[in-house]
C-alpha cells in the first residue's frame, strides 16, 4: 500500500468512494460530504498545503481510499480530519488506520495540537475506529460546521 498526497487524477475515484460510502448508509443527503461543492475536485481544494492536506491510499495500483485535514478557522491549534473514506472492496485491510496516521503525522508536523472530526452514528465502523485510535467524544460540533447531519464529534490531543 502507498499513502501519498492527492493528485488531480485521483479526484473522480475519491468522489466516487465518498458518494458510494454515504449512499450505503442512507447518508446521501444534504448536510453531509455528499453535497460538498469541492468533492469532485478535492485535489484543488487541498493543493496549497496551507494548513491542509489530503492523502490517498493506493493498493495494487487502485485508489482504495483517502483522508484529509484542514485548519479550523477561529481556533488555536485545531485541525479537522476530513473525508476519511475507504472503498468497500478495501475495507478491513488497515487502510483507514494508515490514512489517519498520515493525517495525524501531517498535523503534528504542521504544529497543530488537536485533531477534531465529525461523523454519524450510522457509520459504526468509523466510530469504532476513532475510539480504538484514542479519540474522545466531545458531544458537540465546533461552531460553523457545514455538515449539519453529522451527530458524533471527536477530538484527539496530538
Amino acid at each position: 500500500m502507498v499513502i501519498r498526497p492527492i493528485e488531480p487524477r485521483d479526484d473522480t475515484a475519491i468522489a466516487e468512494i465518498v458518494r458510494r460510502s454515504l449512499e450505503a448508509h442512507g447518508l446521501d443527503i444534504p448536510g453531509t460530504a455528499y453535497y460538498d461543492p469541492e468533492l469532485d475536485h478535492l485535489s484543488a481544494q487541498y493543493e496549497d498545503g496551507n494548513g491542509r492536506a489530503y492523502f490517498v491510499a493506493e493498493k495494487d495500483g487502485e485508489v482504495a481510499g483517502g483522508a484529509g485535514c484542514s485548519a479550523v478557522a477561529g481556533t488555536d491549534g485545531v485541525i479537522e480530519l476530513q473525508k476519511l473514506y475507504v472503498a468497500a472492496a478495501w475495507r478491513r485491510h488497515g487502510i483507514a488506520r494508515a490514512l489517519v496516521a498520515a493525517v495525524e503525522g501531517f498535523a503534528r508536523e504542521a504544529g497543530f495540537s488537536t485533531l477534531y472530526l465529525e461523523t454519524h452514528h450510522d457509520l459504526e465502523a468509523a466510530v469504532a475506529l476513532y475510539r480504538a485510535l484514542g479519540y474522545r467524544e466531545t458531544g458537540e460540533p465546533l461552531p460553523g460546521s457545514p455538515h449539519t447531519t453529522m451527530d458524533v464529534f471527536f477530538e484527539k490531543e496530538l
